[in-house]
């Protein structure tokens, strides 16, 4: 959709953060492209109801708690052409490692994948999980919840059995994939998104895995990859996914996920160049890591600002038309 903007369209999107999302995500930059082209993000006072703020054309948010989703739902009600992003039952899908990767099963994509994973309860299935599923070491222990918690955010390689004895349950068990060392990570906001090119875990040999720790941090992993000069080497010199394929992965993966802004992790496959998996989706990332980002969030949020008009538009005509019939009768 074009920006060009007609004569004194303007549009208020409120936004609700919490404190440290607010300093790294509504930069100078932002809302100086922002403005520039329309659009005015304005803070939302989280003292004061949010039915008693506004007008607003869209809100966007990153706020979870029953209290703030009750808001939400009384907002939408006085509110009925204004656009949530995005809608916490969605975002919550992603709050869940069992059923998070579940919207990649929707997907019509060849060569898109997710790995074997497994969800394990006990620790006495442990063993009985990998087993039925006929997952192969390596493995990344990941916690059953994904948010902004510490907790959330501790992750495992698992090398072999003996490493199991070191995990702790509920646990997510995914099976590893060599990649390369490269992680792909795809910032989607609507029908725009971006894909940057990351460091990530060093392939696993046969010999490795024999020689290895049978448990290792993830911490204590980045911390050698940060000076690995040969990780550097791969990652600059990793090609890219094709724009048009990552395009269309991640306009089936919005419609799918019901959600305007989220990114995804994608490796390729170390044996097979053409073989792509997603192993990790996240709700409302950290866009200012991206270059330029106010480029890709702007043009979305004129998007969503333009689909409410465009709702306020057929209401309108709506009511026109059943006036009408009611004079003609």
């Amino acid at each position: 959709m074009s920006e060009s903007l007609l004569a004194g369209e303007r549009f208020r999107i409120g936004y609700a953060l919490a404190p440290r999302s607010v300093s790294s995500f509504i930069q100078d930059s932002l809302l100086v492209y922002a403005k520039q082209r329309g659009i005015d993000l304005i803070p939302i006072d989280l003292g004061k109801p949010l039915i008693e703020q506004g007008p607003f054309d869209s809100v966007f948010h990153k706020l979870y708690d029953a209290e703030w989703k009750k808001q939400l739902e009384e907002f939408s009600l006085e509110n009925p052409t204004a656009i949530m992003v995005d809608p916490i039952e969605s975002i919550e899908k992603l709050h869940n490692r069992v059923s998070m990767l579940d919207a990649v099963g929707q997907l019509k994509i060849e060569n898109l994948e997710i790995p074997l994973q497994v969800f394990v309860d006990s620790n006495e299935s442990l063993q009985d999980a990998i087993a039925n599923q006929a997952m192969k070491f390596p493995l990344i222990a990941k916690a059953l919840i994904a948010n902004a918690t510490a907790d959330a955010h501790q992750m495992f390689l698992v090398l072999n059995r003996d490493g199991l004895n070191g995990i702790k349950t509920p646990i997510v068990l995914q099976e590893f994939i060599n990649h390369g060392g490269v992680i792909f990570k795809v910032y989607v906001a609507g029908d725009h998104a971006k894909c940057v090119k990351r460091k990530s875990l060093v392939d696993i040999t046969e010999e490795k895995l024999g020689n290895s720790d049978n448990l290792i941090p993830f911490s204590l992993i980045s911390e050698f990859a940060e000076g690995d000069e040969n990780l550097t080497k791969l990652m600059e010199a990793a090609e890219m996914p094709p724009s048009s394929f990552v395009n269309e992965v991640s306009k089936q993966l919005r419609h799918a996920l019901k959600l305007h802004l989220f990114n995804y992790d994608m490796i390729r496959d170390s044996r097979d160049g053409n073989r792509y998996l997603i192993i990790d989706i996240n709700y409302f990332p950290g866009y200012a890591k991206v270059p330029e980002y106010e480029l890709m969030l702007t043009p979305c949020f004129l998007d969503i600002a333009r689909q409410k008009r465009s709702k306020e538009t057929e209401n309108f005509d709506h009511e026109a038309d059943s006036n009408g019939h009611k004079v003609d009768n």
